[in-house]
């Protein structure tokens, strides 16, 4: 990437995954840019649990009915999660912390996809977030937020359209319901 509109306009969702490993040098630039991710206070109530085994990225992407596929084709997955007790503004810093680990992957020519965890379900009695703990031992004040799958890209997705932007849902000074048509 040459700038970062390029980046926005690149990084798209990627579900499918080669079967090459990342190297330790990548993985050590995401999880910098999970650290590097501002938060309320400057409390940095999230935590990253980084999941490369086989079959555990296998169990991982059972965490919830659908959707959660990716994590079993992909080379690295990362459970963000956040300690409720340290911040009450944790989703918010953990999805900033997410959406830079994406950034950071599409900075590397890597794929990745935003698997959501918090408010889904396993089943009818066990949250996903919970499962997810359950699987990788978190302690009960960490709730997942998402976990993020990444690998090289094993399919191509156009970058975004700038004319399809939604420009009506900009207001400037006060809100103007004529935007909306």
């Amino acid at each position: 990437m040459t700038d970062f509109h390029s980046l926005l306009l690149n990084r798209r969702s990627i579900r499918k995954y080669q079967d090459k490993d990342l190297s330790a040098e990548d993985v050590k630039l995401l999880l910098e840019a999970a650290l590097l991710a501002p938060t309320s206070k400057n409390q940095r109530s999230w935590s990253f649990t980084v999941v490369e085994d086989k079959d555990q990225l296998a169990q991982l992407s059972q965490c919830k009915p659908q959707f959660a596929t990716p994590i079993s084709r992909c080379k690295l997955a990362v459970i963000v999660s956040a300690d409720v007790m340290v911040s009450d503004v944790w989703v918010e810093d953990a999805s900033i912390a997410a959406a830079y680990i994406q950034l950071q992957a599409e900075a590397l020519g890597l794929g990745s996809c935003w698997i959501q965890v918090r408010n889904r379900m396993l089943d009818e009695e066990t949250s996903a977030s919970d499962a997810v703990k359950r699987m990788f031992n978190l302690p009960d004040e960490q709730q997942v937020l998402c976990v993020i799958s990444i690998g090289y890209k094993d399919e191509e997705r156009k970058p975004a359209d700038p004319e399809k932007l939604r420009w009506e849902k900009v207001h400037i000074g006060v809100w103007n319901d004529e935007n909306m048509e």
